[in-house]
């Protein structure tokens, strides 16, 4: 008997990966979302700037989420990518537009309209695909023995679009309230204002959600129906995250209505983990039915011992490298 189960470590490296990447890229896709209605352009240039030196490392856990999971559970990538190809597609082109725009929009004053149109139809068809896919998972795949025998646009259900808009809602918030922290004056003011409006929306979309994901997947029914369980926590820490997020911007307080968002995000994703554990590809196959052979785990493990606590500490060093306040009228970093 092994001491150590491979797989339930890969599992939790994967999930971790994952979000961080949605705490980390999530506010800088919210503010792409957000830019068309932004005060204006000296605005704009604030919300750019105050992610402008971190959002390629946030980024990185993305990469490493996905490289993680080929190596670890590759049957998995034999149903995800033929069933989710045109989700993928979509927000891998949303990103790189996105990420053109950044480098583009400050070097193009003539054409800085379409680099605008960029940055938001970028964020906002990344985060919409990103929502869809988590849809997806949540609904599950037509499969038979480990392969993918469902449609091109199975994915795209009207449970999938509304965890689509939802997620590209939760992004908004995110944003809204990192700009909160991150600028003053107007810019902050406006923040403060569309925050309270954008939480609100966010718990009627996840209420939503939440009661309709039981009815997609009987294996959600039962972990949260068939009797009384701890997994009801999470979600009542998530509805005090919504609380003192709501009460925090009232206070006018700047850092807390960030880490309260972040709060709502990390228990709703716990609470999805916790709805689907130990299943990787629904409806039926678990980690264990995915992984690859426990050499090629530990192998990787190795590797990957040595790079997360490489890329934490850079993605540390930057945020503490470029804290503080980003002014109207600062130029780019």
């Amino acid at each position: 008997m092994e001491m150590f189960d491979l797989s339930v470590i890969w599992a939790l490296i994967i999930g971790f990966g994952v979000i961080m990447y949605v705490m980390m890229d999530g506010f800088d896709l919210g503010l792409g979302i957000l830019y068309p209605f932004a005060p204006d352009e000296a605005s704009r240039d604030v919300m750019m700037n105050s992610v402008a030196p971190v959002w390629d490392g946030n980024e990185t856990w993305l990469v490493l989420g996905g490289a993680g999971l080929l190596g670890a559970f590759p049957l998995v990538y034999s149903v995800f990518l033929p069933a989710l190809y045109i989700g993928v597609f979509l927000m891998l082109a949303g990103l790189i537009f996105r990420g053109i725009a950044f480098e583009f929009r400050f070097k193009s004053q003539r054409n800085r309209r379409w680099w605008n149109r960029a940055f938001c139809w970028g964020s906002s068809v990344a985060a919409f695909a990103q929502g869809a896919v988590v849809g997806s998972y949540i609904q599950g795949f037509a499969v038979k023995d480990f392969v993918y025998v469902g449609g091109a646009l199975d994915w795209l259900t009207p449970f999938t679009i509304l965890t689509g808009l939802g997620l590209m809602t939760g992004y908004a918030l995110l944003g809204a309230t990192w700009l909160i922290l991150k600028s003053e004056g107007y810019v902050q003011e406006w923040a403060y204002r569309i925050t309270p409006a954008l939480l609100a929306a966010v718990l009627v979309v996840f209420a939503v959600i939440s009661l309709w994901t039981p009815f997609v997947d009987p294996l959600v029914w039962a972990r949260w129906f068939d009797h009384i369980q701890l997994i009801w926590v999470l979600p009542a820490l998530a509805l005090t995250c919504a609380v003192w997020l709501w009460t925090a911007v009232r206070r006018r307080s700047e850092g807390q209505p960030f880490i309260a968002t972040l709060g709502i995000f990390i228990f709703t994703y716990l609470g999805l983990v916790a709805s689907k554990w130990p299943v990787i590809v629904p409806p039926n196959y678990t980690i264990w039915d995915a992984a690859s052979a426990p050499e090629s785990q530990l192998f990787l493990l190795i590797g990957m011992l040595f790079v997360i606590p490489i890329v934490l500490a850079y993605t540390t060093w930057s945020y503490w490298v470029f804290r503080g306040k980003v002014k109207v009228g600062e130029g780019y970093h």
